[in-house]
């Protein structure tokens, strides 16, 4: 059977279990090789690893590029061996459990809701959804993302959809480096912390960031706890081929990447969503990649700003940026909403609603690359 079709069966199945929740059911779901296969398609660029820009050991603050056209991601082959990829620590955005107390249009707590481990070979079950490598001051961090379809290249989508402080650290920094994307990241599940190959590990290769931007409200006022800039935690990039790759990032992961809904009502609440990622923090290792299914209900951080999609799930940090999918009338998935924050201990996770201010960061990402 072929990959694409084995994957357009993945998505059915998913589908499937939306039909469920829309019917009112709750569904709770450092080697040579190393340093070969760790670089992407490209050689280092000019700015090599030296410089405010390109150096990853350098963090001076002063130094510290933040504005929104900033962005630059050299690549740099061997940055991510199997050693480095190992000792990434799930990066997360913490809030308080009772965020929302004082907010009136916030809907109950839910209940914790067990993360379910997703089904392997990855490839077959969420092929969209994938691992996000980066470099932050302190150390080397991990997120989660998912392959969105690009309207300027049906079928062939280079885009990621992700958190804005999985590539941005918010009022308090800038743009973080090395920021890799590795679709279907241990596919197969027979790679732990301790054992396997980088290319067991990233079968479908190690994929660069070559542009990447988040919303402006993310800059000024994202921050790491506390929920602030939460409503507008989102953010696109594009890759660059993984070396030994022909084809785009949609085609090497065999399926069609899910659309990005811009359009659901900021008042909905219950609407039925799948949340992907790979939860990096105790009791989870990192190296698999989970999902939680459920209504999800409406939270807000504040009253002057957009209202959060909200779901009950125990992933933690590490999942932030995965995808939040649902099922339209049309029996097509889009992508709603990303995890951006959530309590310590892990008990829900809440996302942006994605409406215009969204639509214009994807639309700056996909523009750019119009005519690539």
């Amino acid at each position: 059977m072929s990959l694409t079709r084995r994957a357009s069966y993945a998505w059915a199945a998913f589908i499937a279990t939306l039909v469920l929740l829309g019917a009112g059911y709750l569904v709770v779901g450092g080697s040579s090789d190393d340093r070969a296969l760790a670089g992407a398609a490209l050689p280092a660029g000019p700015h090599g690893t030296g410089g405010p820009s390109g150096d990853w050991r350098n963090w001076d603050p002063r130094q510290w590029l933040r504005r929104a056209g900033d962005f630059i991601n050299p690549v740099i082959d061997g940055v991510w061996g199997t050693d480095r990829m190992r000792a990434a620590q799930g990066w997360s955005n913490t809030v308080g459990a009772g965020v929302a107390d004082a907010q009136g249009v916030s809907d109950p707590v839910p209940s914790p809701v067990p993360a379910q481990p997703e089904n392997h070979p990855y490839r077959e079950h969420a092929a969209a959804s994938g691992k996000i490598f980066f470099d932050t001051p302190e150390g080397p961090a991990v997120c989660s993302g998912t392959v969105v379809h690009d309207p300027a290249h049906p079928g062939r989508s280079n885009l990621v959809w992700t958190a804005g402080h999985c590539v941005h650290a918010g009022r308090a920094g800038g743009w973080y480096r090395n920021v890799v994307f590795v679709p279907d990241f241990n596919d197969t599940g027979d790679n732990g912390r301790a054992r396997g190959s980088l290319s067991a590990l990233v079968p479908l290769g190690t994929w660069w960031a070559d542009w990447a931007e988040t919303s402006p409200e993310w800059i000024s006022t994202g921050a790491a706890t506390g929920g602030a800039g939460a409503p507008f935690d989102f953010a696109v990039f594009h890759v660059r081929q993984a070396r030994g790759i022909t084809g785009s990032l949609e085609e090497t992961i065999g399926t069609a990447a899910p659309q990005v809904d811009f359009a659901t009502s900021p008042a909905a609440s219950g609407v039925p969503v799948g949340v992907w990622g790979y939860p990096a923090r105790k009791p989870f290792d990192g190296f698999s990649m989970f999902r939680c299914t459920g209504p999800a209900g409406r939270l807000s951080v504040a009253d002057d700003q957009p209202t959060l999609y909200r779901v009950g799930c125990t992933m933690n940090g590490g999942a932030s940026g995965g995808g939040w999918l649902t099922r339209r009338a049309d029996g097509t998935l889009a992508l709603i909403s990303n995890t951006s924050i959530g309590p310590t201990p892990a008990a829900w996770l809440a996302g942006p609603r994605l409406g215009p201010e969204a639509r214009k960061v994807f639309d700056t990402v996909s523009a750019r690359f119009a005519d690539h």
